[in-house]
C-alpha cells in the first residue's frame, strides 16, 4: 500500500513527535509498504517565532499537492496542524478525500504560555483541524478523555514505544558513584517546565540534556544545573543509564516518550500526576507521581530498576504501529485499512474487495472505556 504521512516536524528537530513517526514509517516499510513521509525538508521554510529551531514551510502548498497528486496514496495520514498539515488538509477536503490526523502536542497550552491567546482560541483551531478527520489519534486515554470534553469527535488511542535494544540498562556507570544523579532530558522550552526541577534542593548532581529558546537563561540562572546540549545514540544511553531518577516535570505533554527511554535503562521515573504520565508511569513500580516533586523523587529513589526495565519491553514500537496502521482509512471512502491482512499487501487498493468485517469500519471501536 502507499501510505502518505504528512508533518511540519521533523530532522534535525529532535522531539517525540520526530522519533514517532520516523519509527512507525520504518515499522510499517518492514511489513512491504510503500510509505512517504512529506516534511519541510525540500521547502524553503522561516523560524517559528519564539522558537527558531522550529522551521515553518510557509508557501509550500502548491508542490505539497503536486507531490501527493503525484504519489497516490491509499492513505492519508496528517501529524501536525502546522502549514503543511493545513495545505494537505485543504488538499483532502478540496478533493473529498478521507484521511486521519493526530494530536501530538497539547498546543493550546503551549500557545498559551508562549503568547496572550486564550486557550478557548486556539482550541477552536485545532477542533475546526482535527473534526474534519476520520478520525484523530492520540497517544494516552487520559488525552482521549481530554479531547473528548473539548469537542473533538472521534479521538483514538494510539500508543507510543521505545527501542529495548538501544535504550537499556548499564549499571557498571553507576557503580563507582557516591551521590545520585537527577536526570531531564528534553526540549528545553517553557512549556517543559524545567524550572521545577532546576529549583529542587537535591541530595546530588542534577544534570540537564537537550537544547531549545530556554537553554541561556535557565543556564545563567541554575549554575548548580549540569547542562549538556543534545546527546545522541549511546552517549545519549549511556548518560540515561547513569541516573538514579529521571525527574520529568512537565505538566502539558501528551505523552512523554523519553520516560519510556529511560525505564528502559532501567531509571524509575518522579513525575506530577498529570495526562502523559498518568498513563506512562505505573505508580510506586516504575515511577512515583505527586504533586510535590521533592516526594516523588524520593520515593522514586526506592524502586526496583528491574522493573521499570520489564514494564519497557512490554512497549516495543511493533505494537504501536500497527494501532496506527489499524486505524487507518481509504481515501476513498469510510473503509478502514487493516495493514496486516494479505489481500491489501498482494495489491488490494483503496478499500476495494475488502473482507465484509473492515467495511465501514468505524475508529471508535477502540476508545478506552475509562483511565
Amino acid at each position: 500500500m502507499r501510505i502518505a504521512i504528512v508533518t511540519d516536524a521533523w530532522l534535525p528537530q529532535t522531539n517525540g513527535v520526530v522519533t514517532t513517526l520516523s519509527r512507525t514509517a520504518k515499522a510499517l516499510r518492514e511489513l512491504g509498504h510503500d510509505v512517504r513521509l512529506f516534511t519541510p525538508e525540500p521547502y524553503r521554510t522561516i523560524p517559528c517565532p519564539s522558537y527558531p529551531e522550529i522551521r515553518l514551510s510557509l508557501f509550500a502548498g502548491r508542490r505539497l499537492r503536486a507531490s501527493l497528486i503525484d504519489f497516490a496514496p491509499d492513505a492519508i495520514h496528517i501529524a501536525t496542524e502546522g502549514p503543511l498539515g493545513l495545505a494537505a488538509r485543504g488538499y483532502c477536503k478540496r478533493h473529498r478525500l478521507v484521511f486521519t490526523t493526530s494530536y501530538h502536542t497539547q498546543f493550546p497550552a503551549y500557545v498559551r504560555k508562549r503568547f496572550p491567546i486564550p486557550e478557548r482560541w486556539t482550541y477552536r483551531f485545532v477542533r475546526w483541524f482535527h473534526n474534519a478527520a476520520h478520525c484523530t489519534m492520540v497517544p494516552t486515554p487520559a488525552i482521549v478523555e481530554d479531547l473528548r470534553e473539548n469537542g473533538f469527535h472521534n479521538p483514538v488511542l494510539w500508543g507510543r514505544g521505545v527501542d529495548t535494544d538501544l535504550f537499556k540498562p548499564s549499571d557498571a556507570s553507576r557503580d563507582s558513584r557516591a551521590s545520585p544523579i537527577f536526570l531531564y532530558v528534553g526540549r528545553i522550552a517553557v512549556e517543559k517546565n524545567i524550572d521545577a526541577f532546576a529549583r529542587m534542593k537535591l541530595p546530588g548532581r542534577k544534570i540537564v540534556v537537550g537544547d531549545g529558546p530556554d537553554l541561556p537563561r535557565l543556564r545563567k540562572q541554575f549554575p548548580d544545573c549540569i547542562f549538556t546540549g543534545y546527546k545522541f545514540g549511546r552517549e545519549l544511553v549511556d548518560i540515561i543509564a547513569s541516573a538514579d531518577v529521571f525527574v520529568f516535570p512537565s505538566r502539558t505533554d501528551t505523552f512523554g516518550l523519553v520516560m519510556l527511554e529511560a525505564m528502559a535503562c532501567g531509571v524509575p521515573v518522579a513525575a506530577y500526576p498529570v495526562p502523559g504520565p498518568v498513563d506512562v508511569v505505573r505508580h510506586g513500580i516504575t515511577g512515583w507521581l505527586s504533586e510535590s516533586l521533592d516526594r516523588a523523587v524520593q520515593g522514586a529513589l526506592t524502586l526496583d530498576r528491574a522493573d521499570c526495565r520489564a514494564h519497557a519491553l512490554r512497549n516495543g514500537w511493533a505494537r504501536c504501529s500497527e494501532q496506527f496502521a489499524n486505524h487507518l482509512v481509504a481515501t476513498t471512502g469510510p473503509d478502514t485499512l487493516s495493514l496486516a491482512m494479505p489481500e491489501i499487501r498482494n495489491g488490494a487498493n483503496r478499500g476495494d474487495n475488502l473482507p465484509g468485517s473492515l467495511r465501514r469500519g468505524n475508529c471508535n471501536e477502540d476508545r478506552p472505556t475509562n483511565r
